[in-house]
């Protein structure tokens, strides 16, 4: 994956947009309209800041389900990403929490979204939602059947989780571009706004050879 295809630059600076609670969630407040309000401001606004892509991701659906989302997660997320499309020109993105990789593939097919990301591509993670598996073979067969282009930036050792496979970095890397086949690969620290070690990105980079690299 080349990033400059996608972003007319080889440093990406992706902002997210995160959605106000979606229909069938935990704090769900009753009105679609709002949600898509929110978004499109935000989406403005980072727009307006200069970023060169943005993700949209389900953020505020916590307590989050560790595989797929209900239906109307799906419907509220396409319609609200059909309607950034129209408003602004940056490439977009799509995150479904916590891990429903089938539903972003799908909604970024759909609407014409660059990529998707995804927590756990590879390996096995211990999270707040239980153990979440690997996800690499059920979504590389899925892009294949919908003929998408989609790509797929995977999270390794993903942020609100621990390893209950390999904790090597190096490892995990590797396994995450070699046998997951992930298009490119984030790298987070322990939590949401917690950077990586300068070692840990030094790692991974090693790690990446030519595979694309972003910071989360």
């Amino acid at each position: 994956m080349n990033l400059q295809q996608i972003f007319n630059t080889t440093q990406p600076i992706i902002g997210v947009v995160h959605l106000l609670p979606l229909p069938t969630s935990a704090r769900w407040g009753g009105s679609l309209s709002a949600i898509i309000d929110r978004a499109e401001q935000e989406a403005v606004a980072l727009v307006s800041g200069g970023v060169d892509a943005i993700v949209v991701e389900n953020f505020f659906d916590a307590p989050f389900p560790k595989s797929r989302v209900d239906p109307a997660v799906v419907s509220a997320m396409t319609t609200i990403v059909t309607r950034l499309r129209e408003l602004i020109s940056i490439p977009i993105g799509i995150n479904v929490l916590r891990n429903d990789s089938l539903s972003a593939m799908a909604i970024a097919s759909c609407t014409g979204a660059a990529f998707i990301r995804v927590n756990v591509l590879s390996g096995v993670m211990a999270t707040d939602q239980g153990v979440i598996e690997g996800c690499a073979y059920e979504l590389l067969r899925y892009r294949r059947e919908l003929g998408s282009d989609v790509k797929i930036l995977a999270d390794v050792l993903v942020k609100h989780a621990q390893p209950l496979s390999s904790s090597d970095l190096t490892n995990a890397v590797r396994e995450t571009i070699d046998r997951g086949l992930a298009d490119a690969i984030i790298l987070s620290g322990a939590a949401t706004g917690s950077p990586p070690s300068i070692e840990d990105l030094r790692l991974a980079r090693a790690a990446a050879g030519t595979t694309p690299m972003l910071i989360g």
